[in-house]
């Protein structure tokens, strides 16, 4: 998905779409790239048609949320899905066991960190869950990750505005 199609969204939409699109790039959904929709986000809050704590606000809970879906899946199916997944892709094995030890190892600051790496971010969500990571621990680690990207990323599109337009443009 391109700039001119996620804009589209974002004006025919407005704050609805900010947390749509932002709740499908962080449930991983190929197609949804996070360096285009959250300074896309912060764009439109300097152009005055969201605010700029709003537009934090929506990312966050969106991301949240999709956050959750993510861990939840990892927790009731992820085993099998993992199983099935390394059956149809063996060479990804050294990742995945790379993931599941950060969390195993690291708890809260693994899946803190992880939320910061791109591609990383949303995928930690899936071991989380199938290692059974306690549920507050996952929440406050996740909330800390989430929110500080997205203030990254929001807050770019809100102060450089003009100069990532150009370049998206």
């Amino acid at each position: 998905m391109d700039f001119g199609v996620i804009n589209g969204y974002f004006q025919q939409y407005g704050a609805i779409a900010v947390f749509v699109i932002v709740l499908l790039e962080y449930c991983n959904l190929p197609g949804f790239p996070a360096g285009i929709i959250m300074p896309l986000a912060g764009i439109w809050a300097a152009q005055g048609n969201l605010g700029f704590w709003t537009a934090i606000w929506l990312s966050v809970a969106a991301g949240m949320l999709g956050s959750i879906i993510l861990y939840w899946i990892g927790r009731c199916g992820g085993q099998l899905f993992l199983t099935a997944y390394l059956k149809k892709f063996p060479s990804h094995k050294d990742g995945v066991d790379k993931t599941l030890d950060t969390v195993q190892r690291h708890g809260g600051w693994g899946v803190f960190v992880s939320k910061l790496i791109p591609m990383v971010r949303t995928i930690i969500s899936i071991p989380a869950g199938v290692l059974k990571m306690p549920l507050r621990q996952y929440l406050i680690s996740s909330l800390a990750g989430v929110f500080l990207w997205n203030l990254v990323f929001v807050g770019a599109g809100y102060l450089g505005g003009e100069a990532i337009l150009q370049y998206l443009i």
